[in-house]
């Protein structure tokens, strides 16, 4: 019986209760997420231009940005777009593959975007602390590895959840109440007993999130004590604004992830789901450029730079 309902599953696939549907508004919370979408596309874009196009930005902390950026640019482009056809053709309906690789690459962009947070503010730790070890510490190599391991682990979990969460039956209904895939969403639909797997996704989110949390943690009270001892104001000030735009970032992505899975189900609805899911696949990674944007005088002048070439004068 398990082997039939898992081929109506695969043949069937998912029905989506669109982010719209709960809405009084539906035409105008449309409008509002296809304008958060062009704006966190066109504004991640830029940002990886300006990072590949100037020098002064070829460095550690900005080619971990860059990757940040593009993590940012793939969040939005899984959910949004589909989102957005369900709402325009007034039909909800996702394959079992579908279905399949909207889990693989959130989960692979979540995991490797939460460690690699962790390693920007580490590399923020060694820059602040150890300045005059800082081109040792953190060069090139390095950061290849440090970027290569917060992909590889991201490939690693993503492999394993869609595996073992799409290997359970689903029998009880076709209807996800979300709009996309996602593990905790879908396993509610298992005719099967999910509970083991549940614990370990608990006990597994406790320790992506913790791990990486306690990292930032350390390194910041570290840099905290380091820029408070700074003699020149200039100094403290850039270390500051640098760190701070990190720290928000980090507020963002971890204030709904810690929501959605470190908060027991039984204490959020499924609209609160929505509201979170929307916050860390649309908003945050609209906003992420713009805080390191508004905030950065290097980031400003690069762009300043590249619009005197194409022959338009800032202001």
């Amino acid at each position: 019986m398990g082997d039939i309902n898992m081929n109506q599953s695969v043949t069937s696939g998912f029905l989506l209760v669109g982010l719209f549907s709960h809405s009084g508004s539906p035409q105008l919370l449309f409008s509002l997420v296809a304008a958060m979408f062009i704006m966190g596309l066109l504004s991640n874009t830029v940002l990886l231009f300006l990072i590949c196009m100037d020098s002064r930005l070829h460095t550690p902390m900005y080619f971990m940005l860059s990757q940040l950026s593009l993590l940012d640019v793939g969040f939005p482009l899984v959910t949004i777009p589909k989102m957005a056809s369900e709402f325009l053709q007034e039909e909800g309906s996702i394959s079992f593959g579908g279905c399949a690789a909207q889990i693989f690459f959130l989960t692979m962009m979540g995991v490797a975007e939460g460690i690699l947070l962790a390693l920007m503010s580490y590399d923020r730790y060694v820059a602040v602390c150890y300045p005059l070890q800082y081109p040792v510490l953190m060069r090139h190599q390095v950061c290849l590895l440090m970027v290569g391991f917060s992909w590889l682990a991201g490939v690693l979990n993503a492999s394993i959840q869609t595996s073992i969460t799409l290997h359970f039956s689903y029998c009880a209904s076709r209807i996800v109440d979300h709009f996309f895939c996602e593990v905790p969403a879908l396993l509610k639909l298992s005719c099967a007993d999910t509970s083991a797997y549940e614990l370990a996704l608990s006990v597994s989110g406790v320790l992506i999130l913790v791990l990486p949390l306690s990292l930032i943690a350390t390194s910041y009270c570290h840099v905290l004590g380091a820029v408070l001892r700074m003699r020149s104001e200039e100094t403290r000030n850039k270390a500051f604004t640098t760190c701070s735009s990190h720290i928000t970032v980090v507020g963002l992505f971890y204030g709904a992830a810690v929501f959605m899975y470190m908060v027991p189900g039984a204490y959020h609805s499924p609209q609160q789901d929505n509201v979170a899911s929307l916050f860390y696949s649309l908003v945050t990674p609209m906003l992420n450029p713009l805080i390191y944007s508004l905030r950065n005088q290097e980031v400003r002048m690069a762009l300043v730079k590249v619009l005197s070439r194409a022959g338009v004068r800032p202001k």
